[in-house]
């Protein structure tokens, strides 16, 4: 049971860091100077990893459940929606279904104690 946890913890940890990567080429693609550009590619990835790490984060800074889906949800949409707009729908339905899936089945299993 827990190498299946580990796995599902992988591919979560895999689609944060594949939103982030997205959220860098979103700010890159931007039609802007290239100083904007820079900008929103270091921008994007920063603002998402910061509130990642301040409400989602195992060990995040507020802990609210709710807080916690919520900046998921925006984290994770935001490229997945990035992914859509450049053109790459497939590599979007892939990072929704290993988001979707890492952050459902990632959850320790309680299992009742004998006796």
């Amino acid at each position: 049971m827990q190498i299946r946890s580990w796995l599902w913890a992988t591919v979560a940890f895999a689609a944060e860091l594949a939103s982030l990567a997205a959220l860098a080429v979103a700010g890159w693609a931007l039609p802007a100077p290239t100083a904007l550009r820079v900008l929103a590619a270091i921008g994007f990835p920063l603002v998402a990893a910061v509130l990642w790490g301040l409400f989602a984060a195992p060990r995040s800074v507020v802990h609210v459940p709710a807080l916690a889906v919520v900046t998921k949800v925006v984290v994770h949409g935001a490229a997945v929606l990035a992914l859509v707009l450049l053109g790459h729908p497939v590599l979007a339905v892939v990072l929704a279904v290993a988001a979707l899936l890492g952050a459902t089945l990632s959850r320790p299993v309680i299992v009742p104690a004998a006796g």
